[in-house]
C-alpha cells in the first residue's frame, strides 16, 4: 500500500471534460483526476491491489475522511487476503459492494468524471478499478466537529440543553428525535457554484401550508451565488422586503424551537456549515417570545412577556420622549421634577437632542466593543467604560445626569429582546425617533410612530402579514401573542386563519380532573 500526493504539472481539466464517461484504463482516469486536482495538496491518491490481483485506485480528501475505518475495516482485508483463483477484474465492483463496503458505508456507482470530482469534494472516497468503466463512491466522512452543547445566546432555565452544530446531519437528526413522524419531510438542495452547500427544507406534511413550502423551494432554487457560508447568505435572497430594518426570517440554534415552529405550520431551512436554522414565515411578535415561555407556567410566562413588551417599547420611546418634553413641552412635567432637570442641565453646552445622540452613540460603541473583545475582558471594558465615561462626562459638564440615567435605562431595556436581530431593529429605530422628537417635539414622535405603524402593516413574510394575528385580527390565535394561554386552551394551530380545521388539542381537554367528554 502506498500513499502519494497530487504532483501533476499539467493544467486543470476543462469543465466540458467533467461530463466525459469514465475510461476502462485506470492510468487514464488517474491522469484526468490529477490534472483536475492540480496544486491540491490535500487530495490523496492510494494505489492498492485487491486480493493481490485487481489494480485499484482510491482518491479522497485528507482530513475529511475516516482513515481509521478506511484502513482497518476496508483496506487491510483486501490487502491481507490471499489471491483467489479465477478472479476476474470485471467483478471487482461487485466484490467491493457485496463485501466490506456495504457493511460500513453507504455506497453508489457512477460513470462520469464530474460525479467523481464532486464526490471527492464532498468528503467521499472514490474507488476506481482497472478494466471497469464505472467507479464506486463510499461515504466515509470523518472530520472533527463541535459537540452538541447549549446555545450561548438562547439559554433557558427549564428547557433542553442541546443546540445545533455546524453539521447539517446532526441538526436534522436532533429535530427528528423530537418529531418522530413520517409526515416530517426534509428535502435536500444544493446552493453555491463553488461551495456546493447542502440546504435542507423541513416541514410537516399536512400541517405546513403548501403555498409557503412551494414558495420556499422556488426562492432558494433561484439563488445564484458562488459561496454560502452562513444563514444570512440565504436570508437576504429569500426575504420579501430587503430594505426594511425588521427581520422577516427567524433564526435559532435550538432544536425545540424548530420543532415547535414546524408544528405551527412553518418551514425550517437547515444550512450545512452553520448552527443557525432559518424559520419562515416570521412576525413582529417573535421579538417578545422566548423558549422559556413554554417551559414555565402560563401565568409567569404571561407576566414576563408583558415585561418584555413594556421594556422594548421603553427602549424605543424613552430618549425621544425625554428630549421632546424637556425641549418643547416642559409644562407637562411637575414643577419640582422640572426644576431638578433644569438645574442638572445648567451649564451643559449642547441641546438635549445632541446630548442624547452623543450618549447613545457612546453607549452603542461600548456595547459593540464588549462583544468584539475577548470574553474575559469584554464585559469588564463595557461596564467600567460606561461607569467611567458617564461619571466623567457629568462632572465635566458635557452631559447632564438625567440624560445618563435615561440612556442607561434605554440600553438595559433594549437587551431584553430574546431575538438579537429584533433587538437590533429597535436599537436602530431610536435614532430617527430622536431626530423627529428634536425637530417637532411630541408631534414628531407621534408622526414617526404613525410612519412606523404604516410600515409594519405593509410588511409581509412569505405572504403572511407581519403583524398577524393582530392585523388582520384572528381571535383564535391571540392566545399566544400578547399573553401565553394555558396549553389546554390553545386548540388551533397558528396561521390557520379563522377556521377550526386545524386543531392541535381537542376542545374538551381540561386540566386535572376536569377532563371533558367532547373531542
Amino acid at each position: 500500500m502506498s500513499t502519494t500526493q497530487n504532483t501533476s504539472s499539467n493544467g486543470n481539466l476543462p469543465d466540458e471534460a467533467l461530463h466525459d464517461p469514465i475510461s476502462k484504463s485506470l492510468e487514464k482516469n488517474e491522469l484526468i483526476l490529477r490534472n483536475t486536482f492540480k496544486s491540491c495538496y490535500d487530495i490523496v491518491f492510494r494505489r492498492i491491489q485487491i486480493f493481490g490481483q485487481i489494480n485499484t485506485l482510491l482518491v479522497y480528501l485528507d482530513g475529511l475522511v475516516d482513515t481509521k475505518a478506511l484502513d482497518n475495516i476496508l483496506l487491510k482485508p483486501w490487502m491481507l487476503e490471499t489471491p483467489r483463483p479465477g478472479l476476474g477484474e470485471l467483478i471487482a465492483v461487485d466484490l467491493i459492494l457485496e463485501q466490506q463496503l456495504v457493511s460500513i458505508a453507504k455506497t453508489k456507482t457512477t460513470e462520469t468524471i464530474g460525479d467523481i470530482v464532486q464526490s471527492i469534494l464532498s468528503a467521499n472516497v472514490v474507488i476506481l478499478s482497472d478494466g471497469l468503466s464505472h467507479a464506486v463512491i463510499a461515504e466515509l466522512k470523518g472530520f472533527e466537529q463541535r459537540a452538541v452543547e447549549e446555545p450561548a445566546n438562547e439559554t433557558t432555565i427549564r428547557g433542553p440543553r442541546e443546540g445545533f452544530t455546524e453539521n447539517i446531519n446532526v441538526n436534522t437528526s436532533l429535530v427528528r428525535r423530537k418529531i418522530q413522524s413520517t409526515k416530517l419531510k426534509m428535502e435536500s438542495m444544493t446552493v453555491g457554484n463553488l461551495s456546493k452547500t447542502t440546504i435542507v427544507i423541513a416541514y410537516i406534511e399536512g400541517i405546513a401550508k403548501d403555498s409557503i413550502v412551494e414558495e420556499v423551494r422556488k426562492r432558494i432554487s433561484r439563488i445564484q451565488i458562488d459561496t454560502v457560508l452562513g444563514g444570512n447568505f440565504i436570508e437576504e435572497f429569500i426575504e420579501d422586503h430587503p430594505f426594511t430594518i425588521f427581520p422577516q426570517v427567524q433564526n435559532t440554534e435550538r432544536p425545540d424551537i424548530v420543532a415547535s415552529c414546524l408544528a405551527e405550520r412553518k418551514v425550517a431551512i437547515f444550512i450545512d456549515g452553520t448552527p443557525f436554522t432559518l424559520i419562515v414565515p416570521c412576525s413582529l411578535w417573535n421579538a417578545f417570545q422566548s423558549a422559556d415561555d413554554y417551559y414555565e407556567r402560563f401565568l409567569y410566562a404571561t407576566l414576563i412577556r408583558w415585561l418584555r413588551m413594556v421594556l422594548i417599547i421603553t427602549s424605543l420611546f424613552l430618549p425621544s420622549l425625554y428630549v421632546a418634553i424637556t425641549t418643547f413641552h416642559p409644562q407637562l412635567l411637575p414643577t419640582n421634577f422640572l426644576l431638578s432637570i433644569t438645574s442638572a442641565r445648567e451649564g451643559v453646552p449642547f441641546p438635549a437632542v445632541i446630548e442624547a445622540f452623543l450618549m447613545e452613540f457612546v453607549f452603542e460603541g461600548l456595547r459593540e466593543a464588549g462583544i468584539r473583545m475577548p470574553r474575559p475582558t469584554g464585559s469588564a471594558v463595557s461596564i467600567v467604560g460606561a461607569l467611567v465615561i458617564g461619571q466623567a462626562a457629568v462632572q465635566a459638564g458635557i452631559v447632564s445626569a438625567p440624560m445618563v440615567i435615561v440612556v442607561s435605562l434605554t440600553g438595559i431595556a433594549s437587551l431584553i429582546s430574546p431575538r438579537y436581530n429584533m433587538g437590533v431593529a429597535f436599537r436602530m429605530l431610536r435614532f430617527p425617533m430622536l431626530l423627529f422628537s428634536g425637530m417637532f417635539g411630541l408631534y414628531g414622535v407621534t408622526m414617526a410612530s404613525l410612519f412606523l405603524l404604516i410600515h409594519l402593516t405593509n410588511l409581509e413574510s412569505f405572504g403572511v402579514p407581519y403583524l398577524s394575528p393582530i392585523a388582520p385580527l384572528s381571535r383564535t390565535e391571540l392566545k399566544d401573542v400578547l399573553i401565553r394561554a394555558p396549553r389546554w386552551n390553545m386548540h388551533t394551530i397558528p396561521l390557520s386563519g379563522n377556521t377550526q380545521n386545524h386543531l392541535r388539542i381537542p376542545k374538551g381537554q381540561k386540566p386535572g380532573g376536569n377532563q371533558g367528554d367532547e373531542a
